[in-house]
């Protein structure tokens, strides 16, 4: 039986929140313990695995758990989620994202909205943002394909590894991306550099699919 859309909804806002609390409060715990820049990081990328293979195993029946508009726009393509799920979920998961935001900036005393001020530009960051959602899409769509209780791991051992092999650290993801706006902290970005990097999330998808289609074969 299909689950409702209504509880989909749910289950990828709460999910996109609980990243979200988890990616931006790591962080700032970090900062507040180290000045040693590589150990905010390395403390940042493990927070966030951790809590991703928890929540993808947690909504994964639910919703699918992609707390990410590029996946599901990409379930759309390749597995044909219908494309009215799209728009939903994209509101669901990034105003489940701006909420967890202000609740890890509460969490810490920091302003609730923020807004960041860490401007996150260049060519080579861009391209650290396309080369993150091309494997991470990949990482998602070609291992659900023959092995799908592998894909949670799969997913935050790529997005914690991502951390530090791509100049952007690894956003890779839209909703991710505006809420991470709302947060004067180390996994801030400044409102002005979020549409480039949503536009190389985009080109990412665009890369991915065509390579998908070929290799699910």
């Amino acid at each position: 039986m299909t689950t409702p859309l209504s509880r989909r909804l749910v289950a990828e806002g709460v999910g996109t929140g609980l990243l979200i609390i988890a990616v931006v409060g790591s962080g700032i715990m970090a900062t507040n313990l180290t000045d040693d820049v590589a150990i905010q990081l390395l403390a940042n990328a493990g927070a966030t695995v951790g809590a991703l293979i928890a929540l993808i195993m947690m909504f994964g029946p639910i919703s699918g758990a992609h707390f990410n508009p590029v996946v599901t726009a990409s379930d759309c393509v390749l597995n044909a989620r219908p494309w009215r799920d799209l728009a939903p979920y994209f509101a669901a998961q990034t105003l489940g994202g701006i909420v967890g935001a202000a609740i890890a900036n509460t969490m810490f005393d920091l302003d609730v909205l923020g807004p960041s001020t860490k401007i996150r530009e260049g060519s080579g960051i861009w391209l650290g943002e396309v080369v993150a959602t091309l494997g991470l899409l990949m990482v998602i769509f070609l291992i659900s394909k023959h092995r799908a209780d592998s894909v949670p791991v799969a997913v935050g051992v790529w997005i914690g590894g991502a951390y530090w092999f791509t100049s952007s650290t690894s956003l890779a993801n839209p909703a991710v991306t505006i809420s991470r706006a709302f947060t004067e902290s180390f996994a801030g970005i400044a409102p002005e550099s979020v549409p480039l990097f949503i536009v190389m999330q985009i080109v990412g998808c665009a890369i991915a699919l065509p390579l998908l289609r070929y290799l699910r074969k």
